[in-house]
């Protein structure tokens, strides 16, 4: 692989069933690549809840793992007896990407499809194979929404995007920048407007330093500046990511993503959503019924350790949006593009 088309890993396992999670700590960058392996469950809660590892896809990736790590031995006490705790407390770690209890149901169901008289050291094996094919399916996924995305985006557009839809958030490509790198390998160029995306900037600390490392032209803004970039500058279209979605299409992503759409149909620029069908929630009707996790107030008034507002000022910091269905041109995932998005298109595409 050259140089510029440089593969980040937000998580793999090592070893066998007594090995463990490597989680690339993506609080720790841009200036320190650092690596943290999770002997332990609470380890990889304490990783997903803090945004050491995080995106929809990835937290998955990692809870699925995380189940394996927590069926190391203990004690006397048979792993399948304790799957459904582990797993009940991995699913408490972040409540609104639905990716996260995608894996654990798949984990679960997979321990119950197993013989009742599997030795314990054979169930763990099965559970890992099982964590493995949930992180490859990942890896497909993403490639496939990546060449559907690309399709749709022109030579010479600018593009803007909001928080981190890159390999840092999936298995190793991304959905959102997946449809830039995929644009990337068929020639095409694009120049990337990144939304530095509040309260933890995840667009100016994660997007822009993926963008880098695949040397694609970007530009950090402010997320205050997306309307007047769109008016003065022109941008050909939006791509974001999701944490999930509802069956008729209203999505949820990081704060921002709401106006950041309301801003894109405003001045006629196609906004789409970039997900794999594992991020979908059929079972909700509509975004009104998407749980909204809310996060600590410390991160807007000390963000990165540095005070920043007075001290007993009221926050409110949801970390997430909903962009309801009629803003979204399109929904990228790896089974096509869902256009127009509708209940019945989703259910059309999807199955």
């Amino acid at each position: 692989m050259s140089e510029s088309r440089t593969t980040v890993v937000s998580a793999e396992w090592l070893g066998d069933r007594e090995g463990c999670l490597r989680l690339l700590d993506q609080t720790r960058l841009p200036v320190e690549l650092v690596t943290m392996d999770c002997h332990t469950v609470e380890s990889v809660f304490e990783a997903i809840r803090s945004l050491r590892v995080r995106g929809a896809p990835a937290i998955g990736i990692a809870a699925a793992y995380g189940v394996c790590v927590g069926l190391k031995a203990q004690g006397g006490v048979n792993a399948r007896e304790r799957l459904d705790g582990i797993a009940d407390e991995l699913a408490t770690s972040r409540p609104t990407a639905v990716n996260l209890f995608y894996a654990l149901d798949r984990m679960k169901a997979r321990a119950r499809a197993l013989p009742a008289d599997l030795s314990d050291d054979d169930f763990r094996d099965e559970l890992l194979l099982e964590a493995r094919r949930i992180h490859e399916e990942d890896r497909q996924l993403c490639h496939a929404i990546g060449n559907h995305g690309a399709n749709l985006l022109a030579d010479g557009w600018n593009v803007m995007t909001h928080c981190n839809a890159g390999g840092l958030a999936t298995s190793e490509y991304g959905t959102a920048l997946a449809c830039f790198f995929a644009a990337q390998d068929q020639g095409k160029r694009l120049h990337v407007y990144v939304d530095e995306t509040r309260p933890l900037l995840q667009g100016a600390r994660l997007t822009a330093w993926e963008l880098l490392q695949r040397r694609i032209p970007a530009t950090l803004i402010c997320d205050s500046m997306a309307a007047h970039v769109m008016r003065k500058i022109g941008v050909q279209a939006v791509v974001v990511g999701a944490d999930r979605i509802a069956a008729n299409g209203d999505t949820a992503n990081k704060i921002g993503t709401y106006g950041l759409a309301v801003l894109a149909a405003e001045h006629g620029v196609p906004f789409y959503v970039a997900a794999p069908s594992t991020t979908f929630d059929r079972l909700l009707p509509d975004g009104d019924g998407i749980p909204i996790e809310e996060r600590s107030p410390a991160e807007i008034t000390q963000g990165f350790g540095m005070r920043t507002a007075p001290e007993g000022i009221s926050v409110y910091n949801p970390a997430f949006d909903v962009t309801p269905a009629r803003y979204i041109r399109g929904i990228i995932t790896e089974r096509g593009v869902i256009q127009p998005v509708t209940a019945s298109k989703i259910a059309e595409v999807l199955g």
